[in-house]
């Protein structure tokens, strides 16, 4: 296998595997549900909107006639709905082999979750957070299980977390408070992973990022049309922006702690490989500091 060419070509047979997809119904999730799906995969596509998640179901299927999908109905910004979905997940699968935390928000303007988290930090760090930790007992024990959480570049960009005003209610810039989310989700990743590794887990976490992809997820970015033609031209396509996530749950290689973005200039564009992330996102003592917030906010504790 090519070690900077890796296509969905390179995707092991996951015939027998279940796999479980957050947003789903477009962009990134989307694509990642149908390359998991045409290796074999039984895709569950976990969505808020299940109008839109059946269209992305007829979508994959119009490729992949034999397709095993399944919809489930999840909110991330709401912990109610995440403890119904994890519930219903529970009850229908009996093991999990991908967890691919994929689902986000992106420079919204200031608005709280139904449970009064920042939209940002509440959707793409908390949401996540509670949801694995719901499931994950449906992974424990499965052999070659991976969590893949969906950062981004962003990660790098004003990012610093401020533990005395996780809310932002001092004041709110919807860029910083993205980049804060992605850090969260490699913090997450990393001490989740640490964790796994100390219980003797079968299964591992990792992270990716997708680049500059030309998805729905900038519909936020002030100034958004101006610049539209612009991403349309320089963004690499949703298909291709979803290879990382697809290398980090399915490359035999892969292994947990580890972070895959696209290769080309600035990892803005082109095929999986694995990358770095900041300095801030391996500081141990933030790592398990975020931890604890999380658990404290969402009332969902681990079983690692």
């Amino acid at each position: 296998m090519s070690d900077t060419k890796w296509t969905v070509d390179d995707i092991t047979d996951q015939s027998g595997r279940v796999a479980i997809v957050t947003g789903a119904n477009t962009g990134l999730g989307l694509e990642t549900a149908r390359g998991l799906a045409a290796s074999g995969a039984s895709v569950v596509l976990a969505v808020r909107d299940l109008d839109k998640g059946r269209a992305a179901v007829e979508a994959i299927r119009a490729d992949h006639g034999d397709a095993n999908l399944e919809l489930q109905e999840l909110d991330l910004a709401s912990l109610d709905s995440i403890r119904s979905a994890a519930a219903e997940i529970g009850r229908r699968f009996e093991r999990i082999d991908l967890l691919i935390n994929n689902a986000g928000v992106m420079y919204t303007p200031r608005l709280k979750t139904s449970d009064g988290f920042e939209m940002q930090f509440g959707t793409n760090h908390l949401g996540h957070f509670a949801f694995s930790g719901l499931v994950l007992e449906r992974l424990l024990g499965v052999a070659r299980s991976r969590v893949v959480t969906v950062s981004s570049i962003g990660h790098r960009i004003l990012s610093k977390i401020d533990f005395d005003d996780l809310g932002t209610e001092q004041r709110y810039s919807r860029v910083a408070a993205y980049g804060r989310s992605k850090l969260a989700n490699l913090l997450f990743t990393y001490e989740l992973d640490r964790r796994l590794r100390a219980a003797g887990a079968e299964t591992a976490a990792l992270a990716a990022h997708p680049g500059g992809s030309d998805t729905e997820l900038g519909r936020h970015i002030p100034a958004g049309r101006f610049f539209e033609p612009m991403v349309k031209v320089m963004a690499q396509s949703a298909a291709m922006g979803a290879l990382p996530t697809l290398r980090a749950a399915t490359d035999p290689e892969a292994h947990g702690g580890q972070y895959y973005g696209p290769d080309g200039f600035r990892e803005t564009r082109g095929h999986p490989v694995l990358v770095s992330s900041s300095d801030r996102s391996h500081n141990a003592q933030t790592q398990q500091k975020l931890w604890a917030a999380s658990e404290n906010l969402t009332n969902v504790r681990f079983p690692v």
